[in-house]
C-alpha cells in the first residue's frame, strides 16, 4: 500500500485494487496556482473512491470533476447531501453558499459512527467539527465561524477507513474530541491536523499530540499545516519537528510528508 500526501489534507492511498482520494481540493494560494487541483490531473482517471471531509475549496473543489472522470464511488457526509425534485443533489463544489446543485452518479453518505461497504471499501464516519477562520489583509478582517447557515466547514466529518488488513483514520480539518474519539483504538496510520495554533481552525501541535496519546496508532502523519492560502505563504504554522520528536518520545512511528511526497506500508 501506498499513500502519497498532496498538502492541505489531500492523500491518496493507493491498493492492489483500490485508489481512495481524501479531499480531492485546490490550492488557495493567490500568487502560485490559486484553485488549481492538488491532485495531478494524471492521478485522476483510475481513482476508485473519493472521500470528502467536507466542503471548504481546499477540500472539495474538484470532487465532482474527479468523480465524472474516473467514474469513482463518493462518500461524504449525509450532510452534504439534499433531496429536491427527486433528485439526490450534493453541495455545489464551486457554487457559493449552501446551494445543493450537483448530481454524482455513485454517492455514499453515512453518519458518524454509522458504516457502509462500497465495493469492498470499509468506511466508517468519525464525529468532527471545523473550527471558526479569520481572515486578515491590512486593515480589513473578516472572521467565519461554523454554523447553519455558513457553508465554512459544512459536512464536516472524519473516516476510518478498513483496507488490505490495516485501518487507516483521517480527522480532515477538525477541533479535538476527547470524549467522542476515545472509541478508536490503535489504527495502524493517523492523518491528523496540526497547524491550529495561530487560528484555531483545527487543532495544534499540543492538541494533536493529546490525541496521538489516546488513540495509540502505530503511524502518525500530521497534515494540514504551513499550507499556503491567499497572499500568505504559510497560512497555518506548526513546529512539524517539535511535533515529530514529541510523537517519538512516546513511543510511536511518525513520518512527514511535503507536497508529492509517498510512503510505503507492508
Amino acid at each position: 500500500m501506498k499513500i502519497t500526501y498532496y498538502g492541505y489534507n489531500s492523500f491518496m492511498i493507493s491498493s492492489k485494487d483500490k485508489k481512495i482520494s481524501i479531499d480531492p481540493g485546490a490550492s488557495l494560494y493567490f500568487f502560485k496556482g490559486w484553485l488549481k487541483s492538488l491532485i495531478p490531473e494524471s492521478e485522476w482517471t483510475d481513482i476508485t473512491h473519493v472521500l470528502v471531509t467536507h466542503g471548504d475549496p481546499d477540500h472539495y473543489w474538484f470532487l465532482d470533476r474527479v468523480a465524472e472522470k474516473s467514474g469513482a464511488a463518493v462518500i461524504c457526509n449525509k450532510t452534504m447531501v439534499h433531496e429536491k425534485n427527486s433528485k439526490v443533489l450534493l453541495l455545489g463544489p464551486r457554487d457559493r453558499g449552501l446551494n445543493f446543485t450537483t448530481e454524482i452518479e455513485k454517492l455514499y453518505t453515512l453518519a458518524p459512527l454509522e458504516s457502509i461497504d462500497v465495493d469492498g471499501l470499509k468506511v466508517k464516519g468519525i464525529q468532527t467539527a471545523h473550527g471558526p477562520l479569520t481572515f486578515k489583509l491590512g486593515p480589513f478582517i473578516k472572521s467565519l465561524k461554523p454554523g447553519p447557515q455558513e457553508r465554512i466547514g459544512w459536512g464536516s466529518l472524519g473516516f476510518e477507513i478498513r483496507i488490505d488488513n490495516k485501518v487507516i483514520v483521517n480527522l480532515g480539518d477538525t477541533l479535538i474530541h476527547r470524549n467522542e474519539w476515545k472509541v478508536i483504538r490503535s489504527p495502524d496510520v493517523l492523518m491528523i491536523p496540526i497547524g491550529g495554533g495561530t487560528v484555531h481552525n483545527t487543532m495544534d501541535e499540543n492538541e494533536a499530540l493529546e490525541v496521538v496519546k489516546m488513540i495509540a496508532p502505530k503511524l502518525v502523519i500530521p497534515c494540514h499545516y504551513n499550507c499556503s492560502a491567499f497572499h500568505k505563504k504559510n497560512a497555518n504554522p506548526a513546529n512539524e519537528k517539535y511535533f515529530y520528536e514529541e510523537v517519538k518520545k512516546l513511543e510511536f512511528e511518525c513520518v512527514l510528508l511535503k507536497a508529492n511526497e509517498s510512503i510505503e506500508l507492508y
